[in-house]
């Protein structure tokens, strides 16, 4: 098979799986949701990295004592119904990056990453991947079984805070901005202030 290092080898109406996912060698970011390939948005901009390095400060030394563990993109995170168990690169279908995303299952963790839903995704939203954080994978997550589901807007300095309800679906918990105190609800010992969430150099 020859080495897939070019994103014009791939056929883009084809579907694929994590095994083959992980023989490419591709310049360009990508995803892959439910087979098919999602190219990823452009290198963040500074907003965001702020925003991602400003949510960083506040976990990890939250997490530093426990057993639950915080990562940042780039970090495979490998998605399927909840209902299965752990399974092979073969069968899965769907690897996304989430911007941050807490773990608390260490058996879920392998080398590659993550193979089976975080229990708090983090996403940062962009003019170039609203619409993908906002209905795609927010399904995915939702049919994963992620617990919490973070939404950050940083044009409107909000988040949206989704938790997965006795039905299993989300529903909005709340929605922070300003002065507000950002609570997860799955850790509320953890507060942050969206202030300081969103405290940026960069020009609007």
């Amino acid at each position: 098979m020859p080495k897939i290092s070019h994103l014009d080898q791939l056929d883009l109406n084809q579907s694929y799986n994590y095994a083959d996912y992980l023989t490419w060698q591709l310049k360009e970011a990508v995803e892959l949701i439910k087979g098919k390939i999602m190219l990823m948005s452009p290198a963040p901009n500074v907003r965001h990295q702020d925003i991602s390095s400003n949510l960083m400060g506040c976990l990890l030394p939250f997490f530093k004592q426990k057993k639950c563990r915080v990562y940042t993109a780039p970090f495979d995170v490998r998605l399927y119904d909840r209902k299965k168990s752990i399974l092979k690169s073969q069968e899965i279908h769907t690897v996304v990056q989430p911007d941050l995303c807490v773990v608390c299952q260490p058996e879920l963790l392998d080398k590659q990453g993550c193979n089976g839903a975080p229990d708090w995704i983090i996403e940062i939203l962009s003019k170039g991947n609203s619409k993908r954080e906002i209905h795609i994978k927010y399904e995915l997550y939702q049919e994963s079984g992620v617990t919490e589901y973070w939404l950050v807007f940083p044009e409107h300095q909000t988040i949206h805070q989704f938790v997965l309800n006795a039905q299993q679906h989300y529903e909005l918990k709340q929605m922070y901005t300003n002065d507000d105190i950002a609570i997860p609800h799955l850790f509320p010992e953890l507060e942050m202030n969206v202030n300081e969430i969103f405290d940026t150099w960069a020009e609007d």
